[in-house]
């Protein structure tokens, strides 16, 4: 098949045209293709085509003049009075014979004064590429090649203007010559190529309209010759080629009625298939195993990929069906519409008539419900039958009147697929046809075909079945209901993202995404040719069932860019902004047209953002290493100076050991995020160290409260005691929650407790009780010393005034909280006030990095 073919044929079933292997498999490639007896050129898929909406390739019926033989009789004579010609564009396709290598022209343009004014002349050379050349009054080009004599169309187009006489011929869309100084102004040149002249197609004029040679008339067919009294650009040589007529300053538009022809000259007419977006496409050269280019026209093997998921499901469906809708549809046609095997079926191409009958037929069995939910396979068959008909050419002389019942239809049936029913149905084939949003490209494709409908007596064409509908005008508008694809797309998946679409800076926490309006698309059309423009939008959001006191939503406007319509497109934001949000709606504007949605990014609202979270993390650090270095000076301390042993510098020591693992753990902690066992394993000793520094800190408040209330235990008992609760108790707790919550056990993002999950209460439980002991130990200390305080004032200075007294008291509340606060840890109660403000972030690193 050819490359466009192909292409469909792939598509069709569900599967891709091959891509460009990579480097690295292109040798075992090559082997497996010989291996099955596929030699030559094998068509690809390029890899960055995927990225751009496919162009369709349009049917285009014109006369077609057939110039056999070499003859000196065979000519056709165009009706048309010529201007002058300052610059001049001509362009046609062509068709070359190659049984001859002999010069033949293809036009000539002769005016009284001279001859040769206007010509056009080629020649097939040894190495098999047919060779241009372009006269203007009298002055001759060289031969050069333009495109290969294989038999095949080819569209050409030669330009010239007066100024410098820039000249330059172009072959299928890309410029093959060009060049200056062919009969540019002078002293005997003309100013212009001069007007009324006769312009004569198939032969050498050697006189004004006659005396023809042989030798020098071309054979073989050409078709569509306008011409133009200026120099097109790129582009609009690009537009004529895919068979749009550019209409300003137009001097011949191809027509049979504006043709003399010789009664020896054959006219046809055919369907022209004119070509799309590249007139070269890729080719692997499987005995070499290197790449080229062919023409997208040539009919060459071709291979369709499959993903491994996407082979099975379809496999799978295929086994599992029952063939319900099947049966019920083809026993009603009593033919085959929907073929067993989405494999082993021949794609048919349809024509109006079938295709009308096959979707009544579809429509009436989906909505008389006698297949009340859709098997894996009945909805893969109506998809292929969508696809196929959306690929379909309207042929001259269909009646209107079926085209716009086979949009009803059309429209009937994707409402009817889309229904609540069948979501999970779409969620079983979801490796090969990714969501529900294929159905909207199926639905553009379909509505192109709608173009023969507008007149300018009718410029309006409306179709809605529910929630799903289309209308076409100079605009082309498509709307799907908010229901409609949101019940299928909450099963199979919210269609893929693109990278433009990050997700926030810091202050929220991604959630979710959801497309939260309805999906609308609108094209502008100009000469049923679409073009690109900007547009202003406003849709009503749906944010049921995403509320929550903590959450926000961010909105993006953005498009969905189709890779193809199994794939289900990208959803993007490129070229599209918000221009006002209201709590229900959202206005938007994009710089191009095509389908556009709403969608909603759910985040949970956080604190801070991320210049204050780099901002906490450096004082932490920093605060973790200040405090690391005096626990690690005291611990010495402690070692070297002969302090008299005692339950108090035990208890002191345990905890500074404690408290000096737990920070330098802290402080590295971020270097073991990219290794999972390792950050599991320093989560588990930061839990370890941290649980045991508190409890450590409850040991101190016990200890404490034993020099005040007396305790009836012994010393040895004590400790005892003191370290089966400073040790023993954190390594219980660790152990427990390890063996009850392995898996969610660490954060996504860092060495810590998951605080996602109820994990984060191994830590926050014991600390919150141990902070609440220690606060009744000191208030009750506080107690105690400020009625010490008091009875020694009285027995040192019983006269002392009343500013005194009230100096001494506060001295003595104030100096044994001062003391214990840090060592009973009651500094950590700052930590439950963090979530109320960034400044109670800092008050607690600075206090605990004092500590």
């Amino acid at each position: 098949l050819d490359w466009w073919q192909a292409d469909r044929y792939c598509e069709q079933r569900f599967a891709q045209l091959l891509f460009e292997p990579q480097d690295t498999e292109q040798g075992s490639f090559s082997k497996l293709l010989q291996s099955h007896h596929i030699r030559g050129s094998v068509w690809l898929k390029e890899r960055d085509s995927v990225l751009h909406k496919t162009k369709r390739r349009r049917g285009h019926t014109v006369p077609v003049l057939v110039f056999r033989d070499k003859t000196d009789t065979k000519y056709v004579k165009v009706l048309s009075d010529f201007p002058a010609l300052p610059a001049v564009t001509a362009c046609a396709h062509l068709q070359w014979d190659t049984r001859t290598q002999e010069i033949a022209t293809i036009f000539s343009y002769a005016v009284p004064a001279f001859i040769n004014e206007f010509q056009l002349r080629g020649f097939v050379d040894e190495e098999g590429f047919v060779r241009f050349a372009l006269i203007v009054h009298g002055d001759h080009s060289p031969y050069l090649p333009v495109f290969r004599a294989d038999g095949q169309w080819h569209h050409f187009c030669v330009t010239w203007q007066q100024e410098n006489g820039t000249w330059a011929i172009y072959a299928d869309g890309k410029r093959r010559a060009s060049a200056s100084g062919l009969c540019s102004v002078g002293p005997s040149a003309p100013q212009a190529i001069f007007g009324q002249g006769t312009f004569i197609i198939g032969q050498d004029q050697d006189s004004l309209g006659g005396t023809f040679k042989a030798k020098e008339s071309f054979s073989g067919n050409i078709t569509d010759l306008h011409i133009w009294q200026k120099v097109l650009s790129t582009e609009q040589i690009e537009k004529v080629r895919s068979c749009w007529v550019v209409e300003q300053d137009l001097v011949f538009e191809w027509s049979s009625n504006a043709l003399e022809m010789e009664s020896t000259v054959q006219a046809v007419t055919t369907q022209l298939l004119c070509p799309g977006p590249v007139e070269e496409c890729r080719v692997l050269e499987v005995g070499s195993s290197g790449f080229s280019y062919a023409s997208c026209l040539q009919t060459l093997p071709f291979i369709c990929l499959y993903s491994k998921d996407a082979y099975w499901q379809l496999k799978r469906a295929q086994l599992d069906s029952s063939h319900s809708l099947a049966s019920h549809v083809n026993t009603l046609a009593v033919r085959t519409v929907i073929p067993d095997s989405v494999f082993t079926s021949d794609v048919q191409d349809m024509n109006l008539s079938v295709a009308l009958d096959a979707l009544d037929i579809l429509a009436t069995v989906l909505r008389e419900g006698e297949v009340p939910v859709l098997e894996p396979s009945d909805l893969l068959a109506v998809l292929q039958l969508l696809k196929q008909v959306s690929d379909m050419e309207i042929q001259e002389g269909d009646e209107l009147e079926m085209l716009e019942q086979l949009g009803q239809y059309y429209m009937e049936v994707t409402e009817l697929i889309l229904e609540e029913q069948n979501s999970g149905t779409w969620s079983s084939i979801s490796q090969v046809i990714r969501g529900p949003m294929a159905v909207v490209e199926l639905c553009d494709r379909m509505v192109s075909l709608l173009v023969p409908l507008l007149t300018p007596e009718r410029t309006k064409i409306m179709i809605q079945h529910g929630n799903i509908g289309l209308q076409r005008v100079t605009v082309k508008n498509m709307w799907f209901g908010y229901s409609s694809l949101q019940r299928c797309l909450s099963s199979s998946g919210t269609s893929a993202m693109s990278q433009d679409m990050a997700a926030s800076e810091g202050g929220q926490k991604y959630l979710s995404t959801a497309v939260g309006t309805a999906v609308i698309s609108s094209t502008l059309l100009s000469g049923f040719q679409e073009i690109s423009t900007s547009v202003h939008y406003r849709l009503q959001h749906r944010v049921q069932g995403f509320c929550g006191s903590e959450r926000q939503f961010l909105l993006f406007c953005l498009f969905l860019l189709h890779v193809s319509p199994d794939a289900g497109g990208m959803w993007s934001t490129a070229g599209c902004s918000v221009v006002m949000s209201l709590p229900d709606s959202t206005a938007c504007f994009c710089n191009h047209t095509t389908n556009f949605a709403i969608l909603l990014q759910v985040y949970e609202m956080q604190q801070r953002t991320t210049k204050e979270e780099f901002t906490l993390q450096t004082l932490t650090f920093i605060g973790c290493g200040v405090s690391f270095c005096a626990l690690t000076v005291t611990f010495i301390l402690f070692l070297v100076v002969r302090i008299p042993k005692s339950e108090r510098t035990t208890v002191h020591k345990n905890l500074v050991f404690a408290l000096a693992a737990g920070e330098a753990l802290l402080m590295f902690s971020e270097l073991a995020k990219t290794n999972q066992v390792l950050c599991f394993m320093v989560t588990a000793f930061l839990h370890l160290f941290f649980m045991s520094a508190f409890s450590w800190m409850l040991v101190e408040g016990l200890l404490l409260w034993s020099k005040v209330v007396a305790v009836n235990m012994s010393e040895d008992r004590r400790m005892k005691f003191y370290y089966v609760t400073g040790w023993g108790l954190p390594i219980l707790i660790v152990g427990v929650t390890l063996a009850t919550s392995f898996n969610k056990y660490v954060a996504s993002n860092h060495c810590w407790l998951n605080v996602q999950t109820n994990v984060i209460w191994a830590f926050v439980g014991p600390v919150l009780f141990i902070l609440a002991v220690n606060t009744f130990v000191l208030l009750r200390v506080v107690m105690v010393t400020v009625a010490s305080a008091r009875r020694r004032l009285k027995m040192l200075t019983p006269n002392s005034s009343l500013e005194n007294q009230i100096g001494a008291q506060i001295w003595a509340t104030a100096k044994p909280v001062l003391v214990l606060l840090p060592v009973l840890g009651l500094t950590w109660v700052c930590g439950v006030l963090v979530h109320l403000s960034i400044v109670w972030a800092y008050v607690f690193i600075v206090l605990n990095s004092l500590q």
